[in-house]
C-alpha cells in the first residue's frame, strides 16, 4: 500500500473503532456481555473509548516496530466477543496481540513477500509460544499467512488510542494444562504465595488455563510474577486488558 492509501484506510478503521465503541456504550444498560470461549480474552468491564485522531499523513512514523511469526485465527471465533466487546468478524482486517492498546491502527507486512494489511487490534492473542500476531483470515489472505499458516512478519503501530509502553491494566494467563488437577494445583500454589492476587480457573477447548490478576493490575507487578512462574505444562503469558 501506498502512504496515502494507507493514511485513508487507517482513517476508515477508526472511524468504525468510534461507532463500535459508542454502540457499545449505548448497549451496556441492556444487555450483559455475551460469554467467551476459551482461551478468552482478558474480561473487559468499562466500555471501550473512542480512539484518539489518527495521526495525519505527515506524522506516519511508526509509534512502535515488532517483529515476529504472525498466524491467523478464524472459524472457532467467528461471531464471539472479542476483548473490545465487538462480535468477531472473519471478513474484517483485524488482529489479536497480547500486549497492545485495543482498537490500535498497524501495518502488518510479511517480510518475504513484502505484502501487507492494516488492521485493527480488537482481540488478545494469540496464547502459543513463539507467536506474536493472530490475524484474521481477512488479513491473512493480503499478508500472505492464509495458506502458509505463519509467516515472518513486521508490524508497525501507526495509531494507538492509549500509551503503549506506560498505565494499563495487567494480567498473566497460564494454560494450556491437559488436566484440571494440575491447574487446581498451580492455582492454589498461587493463591497462597500471591495474596493480593486473584486466580481464576476455566476450561476451554485446548484444556485448563488459569488468569491472574495482580493487585491494581500493575504492569511491573505482572511482570515480576510472568518471570517467576515456572510450569511443566503450559506457558504464561503477560496480557494487557484494556
Amino acid at each position: 500500500m501506498n502512504t496515502a492509501s494507507d493514511s485513508l484506510f487507517v482513517r476508515r478503521l477508526s472511524r468504525l473503532a468510534a461507532i463500535s465503541a459508542l454502540g457499545m456504550l449505548c448497549a451496556c444498560g441492556h444487555h450483559k456481555t455475551a460469554s467467551v470461549a476459551v482461551p478468552p480474552p482478558p474480561e473487559i468491564t468499562e466500555g471501550q473509548p473512542a480512539p484518539a485522531p489518527v495521526p495525519r499523513q505527515t506524522e506516519e512514523k511508526p509509534l512502535y516496530v515488532e517483529t515476529g511469526i504472525a498466524s491467523w485465527y478464524g472459524a472457532s471465533r467467528h461471531n464471539r466477543r472479542t476483548a473490545n466487546g465487538e462480535v468477531y468478524d472473519l471478513k474484517a482486517l483485524t488482529a489479536a496481540h497480547r500486549t497492545l492498546p485495543l482498537n490500535s491502527v498497524a501495518r502488518v507486512t510479511n517480510l518475504q513477500t513484502g505484502h501487507s494489511a492494516l488492521v485493527r487490534i480488537t482481540d488478545r492473542g494469540p496464547f502459543i509460544e513463539g507467536r506474536m500476531l493472530d490475524l484474521s483470515p481477512a488479513a491473512a489472505k493480503q499478508v500472505d499467512v492464509w495458506r502458509a499458516g505463519t509467516a515472518q512478519v513486521k508490524l508497525e503501530v501507526l495509531h494507538a488510542p492509549h500509551s503503549i509502553e506506560q498505565g494499563g491494566r495487567w494480567c498473566v494467563q497460564i494454560g494450556a494444562f491437559d488436566s484440571k488437577s494440575a491447574a487446581a494445583k498451580l492455582k492454589g500454589k498461587l493463591e497462597k504465595n500471591e495474596n493480593s492476587a486473584q486466580v481464576l480457573q476455566f476450561t476451554g477447548d485446548t484444556g485448563e488455563w488459569l488468569r491472574v490478576r495482580i493487585v491494581n493490575d500493575d504492569k511491573r507487578r505482572a511482570e515480576n510474577l510472568l518471570h517467576q512462574t515456572k510450569t511443566p505444562e503450559g506457558a504464561a503469558f503477560l496480557v494487557r486488558l484494556d
